[in-house]
């Protein structure tokens, strides 16, 4: 069930050969053996792209690859922090002075959030200390979450060795929150599938209050994950928060045309709420009160009202003072869209109709376009490939995660996997040298996996 703690699992080492090989990287290093594992997994968004911060319910999977930690508690204030890729220097800290830099996303820095959210949490005073050795599967920087699984992991890491528990919501919650301390502002569906994911079943996650609903996938296809290898790191990049304060402005905009108290109002769900009408209705709404071209600032505080120095102070974050134009139109009309797809997916998969997989596929189709001219969150590589892949016989194929770099995800009829495969890798990854070096993990295909959990030795 959804709302137990993650569960801690005994394990025999010597049957889990990862297990096994980081005890032995942890011992040469610290010189003692750890006293647990914690792993929390990567996700996939099947759809719902860039919705879950406006208040709507997305639709992802938990995939196989995770972040996988050694913990051993020390007596010590102290946390040792060390990675089993060299290409991620060692870090040390006192637990009682967490510094977070949000102008340099290191890896460390997103173990510190969930460690931080985890201390702030219950006013630990002398939290435990520990010595952590770290090992990823999760590509970085591919739009598969691989640093929320690393903040959840480590949430997860100094709930077990402070002797404290909580619920995975709760945990989810925590987590989603301490990822802020890096300047991310996300909506929480990374942090909830990595806690709340169950083996061989997507999920619907819905926000306030968070739930999440099994999602049967049809049969007879596969979902294959594609690395188009263009990183795209979202606290390093301001497209991300831009395009969350361009749907804070619509909000805005769209509640002061319907006489609401548009001060209040912070996520387009919130509009569609009070004014209890349809997503199909917003969607008109849209059309009628904004205009496709740009929005200067001066003119969003003539629509509004206000001094362009209110503006600035109550509703601009920090990092927006400089940005002079924003799209609301394009934004608002994304969300709307792509919020009624995920329930129209939802939907399909429950009532399993004969053609299910092509009105899937043709979901995921118009996702793609919709991320791509509305949201204008795709790049050329991204498009390629979903082309690629459409080509090839994907049944339906988008980008997923953040998008500007990162993965497609596509379904492929099961039967037509291997040549789908082969096909793909060398349409897109064998013409390019420095693709081909990474293509082993740049392209699988994937089912869904379970939730953050405990490992320790039996």
């Amino acid at each position: 069930m959804a709302g137990d703690s993650p569960s801690a699992l005994p394990v025999q080492l010597v049957e889990q050969p990862r297990l096994q090989k980081l005890k032995e990287m942890f011992i040469s290093k610290f010189g003692s053996a750890p006293k647990f594992y914690a792993r929390a997994p990567g996700r996939v968004n099947l759809i719902g792209e860039h919705i879950d911060y406006c208040g709507y319910a997305v639709l992802p999977m938990a995939i196989e690859q995770d972040i996988l930690i050694a913990v051993e508690p020390v007596q010590t204030q102290v946390v040792q922090l060390a990675n089993t890729n060299s290409s991620y220097l060692d870090f040390t800290t006192s637990v009682n002075n967490i510094q977070i830099n949000k102008t340099k996303p290191q890896w460390h820095n997103y173990f510190l959030c969930g460690l931080k959210g985890i201390q702030e949490h219950f006013g630990l005073n002398n939290p435990t200390g520990m010595n952590c050795l770290l090992d990823g599967t999760i590509p970085p920087s591919s739009g598969l979450s691989s640093s929320s699984a690393l903040v959840c992991c480590a949430g997860l890491v100094t709930l077990r060795a402070n002797g404290k528990t909580l619920s995975k919501v709760e945990l989810a919650e925590i987590c989603t929150k301490s990822e802020r301390y890096i300047g991310t502002e996300g909506g929480g569906m990374d942090q909830s599938i990595s806690f709340l994911a169950e083996e061989g079943t997507a999920k619907l996650i819905e926000f306030s209050p968070l739930r999440a609903t099994d999602v049967r996938l049809p049969s007879g296809a596969t979902f294959v994950i594609a690395n188009s290898c263009v990183e795209m790191n979202k606290a390093a990049t301001s497209h991300y928060n831009i395009r969350v304060m361009e749907c804070r402005l619509a909000t805005k905009l769209l509640s002061k045309s319907k006489g609401l108290e548009w001060k209040k109002m912070l996520r387009l769900h919130d509009v569609q709420t009070k004014l209890g009408v349809s997503l199909e209705e917003m969607l008109t709404i849209v059309e009628e009160v904004l205009h496709p071209e740009p929005y200067s600032t001066e003119e969003i505080c003539k629509c509004l009202g206000i001094s362009l120095e209110e503006l600035h102070s109550q509703i601009l974050s920090q990092n927006m003072q400089d940005v002079s134009t924003f799209k609301l139109y394009q934004r608002a009309k994304h969300v709307y869209s792509e919020a009624a797809r995920v329930l129209e997916f939802k939907k399909i998969c429950s009532e399993a109709p004969a053609n299910a997989l092509q009105l899937l596929g043709e979901l995921m189709k118009q996702s793609h376009i919709s991320c791509r001219e509305m949201y204008e969150c795709s790049c050329p590589e991204l498009d390629r490939l979903v082309d690629i892949c459409l080509q090839f016989g994907a049944i339906g194929s988008r980008l997923t995660g953040a998008g500007w770099g990162g993965c497609t995800v596509s379904m492929v009829p099961t039967d037509k996997l291997n040549t789908f495969l082969k096909n793909v890798k060398k349409a897109y990854y064998q013409t390019d040298g420095q693709r081909l070096a990474v293509e082993n993990n740049s392209l699988f295909a994937t089912k869904p996996g379970r939730g953050a959990l405990v490992f320790v030795e039996a």
